[in-house]
């Protein structure tokens, strides 16, 4: 029995060898069908534009700005914007599930072009998940148009792009946006798909985005514009197999429709736009106003080795200017020697820094622990308050009931209690130097003190682990539980084998990765 199976394994390995040599020079097919286009110019002509445009003029030069905070309010104000646009819908994003929401999200879509709205949708492929028929149905709607960022060649068999054409396929775009009428858009961390909008009943993350109205939503339309005409967006009908018409539109639609009524999420998300609807037709006046700007990745800039992304170096040049706090939340936390060397400077000066990230618990990907793992203690002698975020923290919970474990995926920063980032920057090298992001910066004390009592929150000892160092230079772990205070000598309820396999990573030479 056991010489068969390892006969068995061989036979497999040697066909998926053979396989792999024989798609592996696969190569994107020309790009035929781009027409390049542009945002809806005339965007005062809608109600949204017409409804903002007093508040714009009475203050130029400045935007107004809200955080979207809880999973039900994000998924209701992306409903809301597409159920409000009259002209043009405009969607970039890293991954779409093909989940209750992910399918809310198509139908709502699909909705707006039949009204006669443009929607244009620009995924990551790799975020995309290979579903090309359906991306394929959904594309055939006459007023929908639908692109993949920098798609992997063999369709059916993508880990040979990887192994073949890595430089290419190893730069994704991890941004996320969404903008209705060219008038009002939303940007920050969240994908689409359940975890991202407190509807999974098993695990769910905190995430943040930020609303937007005025100038900077042009610029982040420019944004958009300059991927969406990029060469690094394909067409689907360029790069799927399966051509597709108004009837696998029609098919695709009314599947999507049958699902949704049977799904608790659409029921509950109906609910909540109704009254997010309200918030951006009337309770938007009550957004403070201040300038404010989009900051993003190149794709052809991350796409240069060893070149530094566009935000890191506008981050970097504001931290210069930090005078008294840093606050920071982000899923990744990879600072690497340079980092902890430029925190520590912060707090040398007298600069309180405090970094909330996830736990070995709570990370959804084990390497990026590792990555931060290997600069705890580097962090905490530098003086860096560092907490992790607990797996069952209270400061997510599923709108379905039940226990969900917790993750973080926000990607936040305040400087000085007077500026802010929300964006979908990890502070990483994969978001600094490999992949593009986006995320809006903030000269607004509101906001900043907003996003403040959020991060405050979130590093609560309810919530998270604080960490620090004995005597002896090892990590504890601190935090409450029913009111008791409770420390920990290793990551905390973690077991033999994610501590094992997190210190293997960690001998790993693949920081620049992670």
């Amino acid at each position: 029995m056991l010489q068969h199976e390892r006969t068995g394994f061989i036979h497999a390995f040697v066909y998926s060898v053979s396989f792999v040599a024989l798609v592996g020079c696969a190569q994107l097919p020309e790009s035929t069908s781009a027409v390049e286009s542009s945002a809806f110019a005339d965007y005062r002509s809608t109600t949204l534009g017409a409804s903002f445009a007093e508040g714009e003029d009475a203050h130029p030069g400045e935007s107004a700005f809200a955080l979207i905070k809880n999973g039900d309010q994000a998924l209701a104000a992306r409903l809301a914007l597409i159920d409000s646009a009259e002209q043009a819908v405009d969607v970039q994003v890293y991954i779409w599930e093909p989940d209750e929401t992910g399918l809310l999200m198509a139908e709502r879509l699909v909705r707006a072009a039949n009204r006669g709205v443009r929607v244009r949708v620009l995924v990551d492929d790799l975020g995309f998940g290979g579903d090309d028929a359906g991306i394929a149905a959904f594309d055939a709607h006459p007023n929908i148009e639908a692109r993949l960022f920098n798609p992997f060649a063999n369709r059916g068999f993508s880990m040979a792009d990887f192994l073949f054409d890595l430089n290419r396929v190893n730069h994704r775009m991890h941004n996320k946006m969404l903008i209705a009428d060219n008038s009002i858009a939303v940007v920050g961390g969240r994908n689409i798909g359940n975890h991202y909008f407190d509807s999974d009943p098993s695990s769910n993350f905190r995430d943040l985005d930020i609303g937007a109205i005025g100038p900077v939503v042009r610029e982040a339309s420019q944004v958009f514009d300059h991927f969406w005409n990029g060469d690094d967006a394909i067409p689907v009908v360029d790069i799927v197999e399966q051509a597709a018409d108004i009837n696998d539109a029609t098919t695709m639609i009314a599947n999507v429709r049958e699902q949704l009524a049977q799904a608790e999420t659409t029921g509950i998300a109906e609910d909540n736009v109704i009254a997010l609807s309200k918030v951006i037709h009337e309770d938007w006046q009550r957004w403070p106003w201040a300038r404010g700007r989009i900051v993003w990745n190149r794709p052809d800039t991350v796409a240069e080795s060893g070149a530094t992304g566009e935000i890191l170096i506008a981050l970097r040049q504001r931290l210069d200017s930090v005078q008294h706090t840093l606050n920071t939340e982000s899923a990744y936390f990879v600072v690497r020697d340079g980092g902890v060397e430029r925190l520590g400077s912060l707090t040398a000066r007298g600069v309180k820094v405090r970094v909330l990230t996830n736990s070995l618990l709570s990370n959804d990907v084990l390497a990026a622990h590792a990555g931060h793992a290997k600069y705890r203690e580097k962090l905490l002698a530098a003086g860096v308050e560092v907490y992790e975020l607990r797996a069952d923290s209270n400061v997510i919970k599923s709108k379905l009931g039940g226990e969900s474990r917790a993750g973080l995926h926000t990607k936040a920063i305040t400087f000085d209690n007077e500026a802010s980032f929300v964006g979908s920057f990890n502070l990483d090298p994969r978001s600094a130097n490999i992949n593009t992001e986006a995320g809006i910066y903030v000269e607004s004390e509101t906001i900043a003190a907003d996003l403040n009592a959020y991060m405050v929150e979130g590093a609560s000892l309810k919530n998270s682990y604080r960490l620090s160092l004995d005597e002896d230079g090892d990590l504890l772990w601190t935090t409450e539980i029913d009111g008791e205070t409770v420390t920990y000598d290793e990551d905390p309820l973690s077991t033999f084998g994610q501590r094992f396999t997190t210190g293997f990573i960690k001998l790993l030479p693949i920081d620049s990765q992670l």
